[in-house]
């Protein structure tokens, strides 16, 4: 008969195991001595998991799931008579030959679960109700009375490209708000924030300038977003933030909020990288004390939890954005750009943003159809058509995604 090799197999968290050798079975003492010092070594390696759901396995986080995003989510193309005026100024006017649907119908229906709103500061209310793409297709003022009002503006191009589902912020989110509300299992919805100015060119032809990004904005931009959501229903980076610790050091250590107590909220993203924007933000607030957005920002700064790396293509690209998931940051990429994979209908850099790990993989193409005037079947969706996914880089063996988002009716 073969002999039993005599050796104890012990299970480690990480599925692996942990073996003792034979002779230490013929000293009980031994024995005791290497018991101790084995769960004293899993305990240690227990505390750097993600926390147990109750059930014996790992709780998903938020961080370890996987969504489609939309590229400029509140865009409408403008009149025939503007588009003509938009060619005499722009040759490649044609890039904003795009729509997309209110919010809650992309909630709802094309299952987006990550939008983005191009933000214009206008603390006096007014400032873009006549965009000179109007004044010289020959059409009045913009009628939307919204735009009379103070606060911050949704569109794309002031001036040239103002077409919007929603024109302002507030508008935006409680669109956004009311669907949640509806739906309050669904997972955290990343909401990326770009903040724009208008363009010299058009104010040197007589259209408005817009007041400079400062910390008072800053702090209504802040402020706005709260009077909306309030904050029980955001995911801040107070929220993440471990006493003594940097933002940096709180998310790469200790992970982010796990999915179960994330449900039904909003995070909100900062995409500029420019210093004259994130200056005034992170004045007074290196590490967002205080502040509603995470900042896109540079591994090793103190505010780093969120990074953007657009690109996917090209195995450095790739790598780099697996890397960024495994640490533990927050990461967003493209699936196409502008309008090249609608045209040719190439799924390459579809398929690499997916693999890459990247939490938010944006897109103007969510669901069939959309490209189809461009000539192709072009589409960006998760595998199944789901409104979320085990992430495939950093999920726990554990995660399942139909238990992702729970159906709420």
């Amino acid at each position: 008969m073969k002999a039993i090799d005599p050796r104890i197999d012990v299970r480690s968290p990480r599925g692996g195991s942990v073996q003792v050798s034979s002779p230490v079975l013929r000293h009980p003492r031994r024995l005791a001595g290497v018991a101790v010092a084995l769960l004293g070594g899993l305990a240690s390696i227990a505390a750097t998991q993600p926390a147990s759901t109750g059930h014996g396995s790992p709780a998903v986080r938020l961080n370890q799931v996987q969504a489609i995003a939309t590229h400029n989510s509140y865009h409408r193309e403008l009149t025939s008579a503007e588009k003509a005026v938009q060619a005499t100024r722009d040759r490649n006017w044609w890039n904003l030959e795009y729509s997309h649907a209110s919010l809650p119908v992309q909630f709802e229906a094309q299952r987006v679960r990550s939008i983005e709103l191009d933000v214009f500061p206008d603390p006096q209310g007014g400032l873009y109700r006549n965009p000179i793409v109007r004044k010289e297709a020959g059409l009045g003022p913009n009628p939307d009375a919204d735009l009379a009002k103070p606060g911050f503006k949704v569109m794309h191009w002031a001036d040239h490209d103002y077409g919007t589902s929603c024109s302002t912020l507030v508008k935006c989110l409680r669109q956004a708000k009311t669907w949640s509300d509806a739906n309050p299992k669904h997972v955290p919805i990343p909401v990326l924030l770009e903040l724009k100015s208008t363009d010299p060119a058009y104010e040197q032809l007589g259209g408005p300038r817009s007041p400079r990004w400062d910390v008072d904005l800053m702090d209504r931009l802040d402020a706005e977003i709260r009077s909306v959501l309030g904050d029980k229903n955001i995911i801040k980076p107070d929220d993440i933030r471990r006493p003594g610790r940097t933002l940096e050091e709180s998310v790469l250590k200790y992970g982010w909020p796990s999915l179960e107590k994330s449900r039904g909220k909003f995070m909100f993203l900062m995409d500029n990288n420019a210093t004259e924007i994130q200056s005034p933000y992170l004045n007074g607030h290196p590490n967002l004390e205080g502040r509603v957005l995470f900042t896109n920002a540079v591994p090793g700064r103190p505010d780093a939890a969120f990074v953007e790396r657009n690109v996917p293509t090209g195995e450095d690209n790739l790598d780099a954005i697996r890397d960024l998931v495994r640490r533990g940051y927050f990461v967003r990429t493209r699936a196409d750009e502008p309008f090249n994979e609608a045209r040719s209908g190439d799924t390459s850099r579809l398929q690499a943003a997916l693999a890459s790990g990247a939490q938010v993989v944006s897109t103007d193409f969510p669901v069939p159809g959309l490209a189809a005037r461009y000539g192709s079947d072009y589409v960006a969706q998760l595998p199944g058509r789901t409104v979320a996914r085990c992430n495939p880089v950093n999920a726990p063996r554990s995660c399942r995604t139909p238990r992702l988002e729970p159906a709420t009716r």
